[in-house]
């Protein structure tokens, strides 16, 4: 479980990095040490011999102030002709039998120290120049460092530790504010730190998931208030009209009466399903991948050229008065039925022998106009207009079917392509819309 902890962990990692890295630190220091060491006294060895060498015709050395802390062993034809100090012979001859020039006794924390250099300009001579009881500095390193890595290993964890502590407090004051966070509560947010562009890249992608789930909570629990609210009416009549139907037996006439009925109110709930399914399918997070290249101009034509019938039935004109060619990226399906709900309410709320004029223009921006010469919409109602099942049935014929769904796709398919909606009207003159893209 402890190591569960990401802080336990950075710190288990960096011990044993760090150890590793001492420990190998401190072995290349103790061989450096050593082999300098050694190198040193065999070059002062070999200076020696070759001095020796130099002046075998003196027979004395035992007074020579350059040889005063060396032995020195000198062998002419097997026989020793010299000998200062006290070189054991035993030593000297298993010195002589080895092939290496120079060699070295360990002796606890010192230790003795050999050359041996035949003459090359006297032949059959020997010389041996021995150093004895030198201290062994590198072992004394070593008992140091044995000593002293622990320690500085220690002290470095300790550092690290409260290093990590600082680090991590901003990730601490984050766990904090998020668990503070419950699903029916998104008011609030995660503080930005001020420092570590990687905390502020997180806390801002924390933000962002808070907000989505916010969006999500909030279209979840409207689309179920929707559904309960909009669907009570026609399953409440669907009930009501079998109830009556079952009550007693009837003609065939009444039958068909009642599941036309039943028919219109099944029809009436699969509209508003799909219409709420249309409303809750598209975020900003998500529209985007549904975009593709879309010729704006011939949509709208199409979209026309639908209502054309439903425009004659009523003698309603509709007036193309400017449509420019216009290619965007977008959801063709959303704009389509932005075109088709804002052409199909200016017909229902259209009276007859009237003008409908519509415009599709691009100059900085995208522009689609419609202007109808209905019975309007009231001032103080143009604000609601735009809610969901909102129906300003108080200025409007009450025969005209709708679920007040209409307006609310317009809005949310304009604002989910970042466009833009204004509606003004005037009580029997008419209503217009203006949608800039």
């Amino acid at each position: 479980m402890i190591f569960k902890s990401l802080k336990v962990k950075i710190l288990f990692w960096f011990g044993l990095v760090v150890g590793f890295i001492l420990s190998i630190f401190s072995f290349a220091l103790y061989y450096m040490l050593e082999q300098s060491i050694m190198s040193k006294i065999e070059t002062t060895l070999y200076e020696k011999a070759l001095y020796i060498e130099s002046n075998l015709e003196k027979k004395d050395f035992s007074l020579d102030e350059n040889l005063a802390s060396y032995e020195i062993l000198i062998i002419e034809k097997e026989e020793i002709k010299t000998k200062k100090g006290d070189i054991d012979i035993k030593v000297a001859k298993k010195l002589l039998s080895q092939k290496e020039t120079y060699t070295f006794v360990e002796d606890e924390e010192l230790f003795n120290a050999y050359y041996i250099l035949k003459s090359f300009s006297k032949k059959d001579f020997t010389i041996i120049v021995a150093q004895k009881n030198l201290p062994n500095k590198a072992e004394s390193l070593e008992e140091v460092l044995i000593f002293l890595v622990p320690l500085l290993l220690l002290f470095l964890i300790l550092v690290v530790t409260r290093v990590i502590d600082k680090i991590l407090l901003p990730i601490n004051n984050l766990t904090q504010a998020a668990s503070e966070i419950s699903i029916g509560d998104f008011s609030k947010s995660i503080k930005m730190p001020n420092e570590y562009n990687e905390l502020q890249n997180l806390v801002n992608a924390f933000n962002k998931m808070i907000d989505r789930l916010k969006y999500g909570v909030v279209t979840m629990e409207q689309f179920n208030h929707d559904v309960s609210h909009e669907l009570k009416t026609p399953l409440t009549v669907i009930k009501g009209e079998v109830e009556v139907t079952l009550d007693r037996p009837r003609e065939d006439k009444e039958y068909i009466q009642s599941l036309e009925v039943i028919k219109d109110q099944a029809n009436h709930i699969e509209n508003i399903i799909n219409t709420l399914l249309l409303l809750s399918k598209y975020t900003k997070e998500n529209i985007k991948k549904s975009f593709e290249f879309c010729t704006l101009d011939i949509i709208l034509l199409q979209t026309i050229q639908s209502f054309q019938k439903s425009a004659s039935e009523k003698d309603i004109s509709l007036h193309v008065k400017k449509i420019e060619p216009i290619i965007i990226e977008a959801n063709a399906i959303l704009l389509g039925r932005v075109f088709a709900n804002l052409i199909d309410n200016a017909l229902k709320y259209s009276n007859q022998n009237t003008n409908i004029k519509i415009s599709l223009f691009k100059d900085e921006k995208i522009h689609f106009l419609i202007e109808d010469e209905g019975i309007g919409i009231p001032k103080e109602k143009l604000q609601f207009i735009q809610e969901r099942f909102y129906r300003v049935d108080s200025s409007r014929n009450k025969h005209i079917k709708g679920y007040g769904l209409g307006l609310s796709i317009i809005k949310n398919s304009i604002e989910l392509h970042n466009g833009t909606i204004q509606i003004s009207s005037e009580m029997g003159i008419g209503t217009k819309v203006h949608i800039t893209l």
